[in-house]
């Protein structure tokens, strides 16, 4: 049969298939995040999850365990440069909301660091009578004295963003201020805030986020902004990247005109109407550097390879964008990836992972030329770029591995040289695994690597417990980390953890996530498939005692795992994951990642979405493991309904399963250390019942 004869007799067939499964839906009402009848549903799960595992008497220790780490105050202080020195955002036991702080740079790096507070996110919840939490600052160069402080009610990524003083200590009375919303805010000068935000008449696109950008004066209503951009409702978002140099003087906006996720449209913001600039749709800015705007793309493009880091001169674009060229820094190879790229006062930082291992280069360009000079930084370790300041050459960097504690380096990038000025104390006794790298065949014949954690003196008989985790999506790349909780909980204790880095992430740059997009996600799910596979066939573990995790989008991958192959597992856990992938459009923000998925509402989609949505497959009279399944009340960036109606359908079918929603925390769940010990505790108490018991 014809191509023109399939299409209109297939549009019916889905349409009426996808508008009856909508019809038949007896677990809508879980969508409704705060409505009574759901809610009463959660208290109940949560009181029989409670009961399974609070009670077990490994929760206790587990617990207690877990918040030591996580309130220990031998930790490192992640630092970032503002106002000449140093901060960092702090939590413990005593201010688990978290402390601003700041000192200076020789302060930093001494043994006893001479701390002062700027903000306590504590003292100002309880004034308040809030739940906040910390979500950054931006602040006002060069002095970056004034500062947006970013809060948010519980942990959602909607924020409420207020002016403060770092040299008062005070919010700025009569300051800019805007109240609770997904939205952007940067600083034009001290006068002057450039906003997205929700202005009311259908302002925000389908996914929830701005599209409409507005210049702000001081002193005047927000209301009277004036508008200096509009995209449209059906882009993911349009925000601004302002530009100012080593001296802290404006030089120009980016507006980037999110398309969809991962196109894009970028113009230049000046005094007459913005100009579009001639760059490639897919294409991702990463920094501004001697007057040069510094990008990668991620498709073939104008003579350069896919994954290629280029940079533009910012004058000759003001000048004639159309003529303006690109300059070629780097291109990595097959087995290379750019993870992050980031600037100093006069030099470029890439950080790079060749075969998943990390490396930090720097640039220098020099009449159009760029020259890379390697950092000594630990090898065959994760290493990555902590922080960074346009008016200095200094820069911090962490390096880490899986049985390694965490380091941090502070470097020099004119110099070329870095020194460790802290490390973390060991939390775990490492003594007894070690790490392997293995690659294993997919099922396309794609090789794919994986990490192994295991006991140098593993159990005889493959008897093993394994935990394996995945994501494989959004070009995440998934390196070698220090974990001290899994470390505690689950290696001391004889267990093996796994990585697998599967199509999808970012290991590979671009190629490797656009090899698992859309219809060609069930490469992701064959990937982590083979992984388990080959465990088993080494005679590492059994199914019997593998179990796999995955949030966020790793809830896709483990919800789809455990359906697909549920004879390679006895446990999965399922936490803040999308999961019903037929309706996920229409759950915020579920609308902006239609380019990583598709849309399940266009035909042609559906009809791949639908093989592997988990909660469309679930079938009666199959032996499925038992998932522990978790969520958060206020998650507003993966809705709570997909985890709550996987479990309530699972429920119906009259299969195990255990669920779990915290109240607090939002989709990162981690902003409060005491939730956060509860969190993993949960976790590995259902994992040792499965796997070890």
């Amino acid at each position: 049969m014809g191509r023109l004869f399939v299409a209109p007799l297939l549009t019916g067939l889905l349409t009426a298939s996808s508008a009856l499964a909508a019809e038949e839906d007896p677990f809508l009402w879980l969508e409704e995040v705060q409505g009574q009848r759901a809610l009463e549903w959660v208290r109940a799960q949560n009181a029989k999850t409670e009961a399974v595992l609070e009670k077990d008497p490994r929760f206790e220790p587990f617990q207690a365990e877990a918040l030591r780490i996580f309130t220990a105050t031998d930790r490192i202080p992640t630092p970032s440069f503002r106002a000449g020195g140093v901060d960092t955002f702090w939590q413990d036991a005593t201010n688990p909301r978290g402390l601003w702080r700041h000192t200076t740079t020789e302060g930093y790096a001494s043994a006893a660091i001479p701390w002062e507070t700027v903000l306590d996110v504590d003292a100002l919840a309880k004034q308040e009578g809030a739940p906040w939490v910390w979500k950054g600052i931006d602040c006002l160069p060069p002095a970056d004295l004034k500062c947006i402080v970013s809060l948010s009610n519980g942990g959602k990524d909607a924020v409420e963003s207020r002016e403060f003083d770092t040299g008062t200590k005070q919010f700025v009375d009569g300051g800019f201020r805007l109240k609770e919303g997904k939205q952007s805010v940067s600083w034009l000068d001290v006068d002057t805030l450039l906003v997205g935000q929700d202005w009311g008449g259908d302002t925000l696109t389908e996914s929830g986020y701005p599209f409409v950008l507005k210049r702000w004066k001081r002193g005047t209503p927000v209301e009277q902004a004036t508008e200096v951009f509009r995209g449209e409702r059906t882009d993911v978002s349009a925000s601004p990247t302002v530009l100012h140099d080593e001296d802290g003087q404006l030089q120009g906006v980016l507006i980037n005109r999110a398309v969809t996720f991962y196109e894009s449209e970028l113009f230049l913001l000046g005094d007459a109407a913005p100009v579009r600039l001639p760059f490639p749709r897919k294409v991702s800015f990463h920094a501004f550097v001697q007057g040069q705007v510094v990008f990668t793309i991620e498709e073939d493009w104008g003579g350069f390879k896919q994954g290629a880091l280029l940079a533009w001169s910012l004058d000759a674009l003001k000048q004639d964008a159309a003529k303006a060229k690109p300059t070629l820094i780097f291109q990595p190879g097959p087995r290379q990836a750019i993870e992050r790229v980031s600037a100093t006062r006069t030099r470029l930082l890439v950080n790079l992972y060749e075969d998943v291992k990390g490396a930090l280069d720097v640039y220098t360009s020099n009449k159009g030329r760029w020259t890379r000079k390697r950092l000594a930084m630990p090898k065959n370790a994760s290493v990555e770029i902590v922080a960074t300041s346009s008016s200095h050459e200094k820069l911090f960097a962490g390096a880490e591995g899986f049985l390694e504690p965490t380091s941090l380096w502070l470097g020099d990038a004119a110099a070329g040289t870095v020194k460790q000025v802290k490390s973390l104390p060991a939390r775990f006794d490492a003594s007894k695994h070690r790490v392997e790298q293995f690659w294993v065949k997919s099922k396309d014949g794609t090789r794919v690597p994986y990490f192994l954690v295991r006991p140098l003196k593993p159990k005889a008989g493959g008897v093993t417990p394994t935990v394996v985790y995945g994501y494989g999506g959004f070009q995440v790349s998934k390196p070698p980390m220090y974990l001290p909780e899994v470390g505690k909980l689950w290696l001391e204790r004889g267990g093996a953890y796994v990585v697998a880095n599967i199509r999808g992430g970012g290991e590979f740059g671009p190629r490797w996530h656009q090899a698992a997009l859309r219809e060609k996600r069930q490469r992701a799910f064959d990937d982590f498939a083979a992984v388990l596979e080959d465990l088993v066939r080494r005679k590492l573990t059994s199914p019997k005692h593998i179990g796999i995790y995955g949030r966020s989008n790793g809830g896709v991958l483990t919800s789809v795992v455990m359906t697909q192959h549920p004879e390679l597992l006895n446990a999965v856990v399922i936490e803040s994951p999308l999961i019903d992938m037929m309706r996920y459009p229409k759950l915020p923000a579920g609308a902006s990642w239609v380019g990583e998925y598709g849309n399940p509402f266009v035909p042609e989609d559906a009809a791949f979405i639908s093989k592997y949505s988990a909660y469309q497959n679930l079938k009666p009279g199959v032996r499925y493991p038992k998932p522990y399944i978790t969520t958060n009340t206020k998650d507003d960036r993966v809705h709570p309904g997909h985890a709550r109606k996987f479990a309530a359908k699972l429920e119906a079918m009259g299969l195990p399963y255990l669920y779990f929603e915290n109240t607090d925390g939002g989709h990162s769940n981690d902003s409060d250390p005491m939730l956060n010990a509860r969190r993993w505790a949960l976790h590995h108490v259902y994992l040792s019942q499965q796997l070890m018991d």
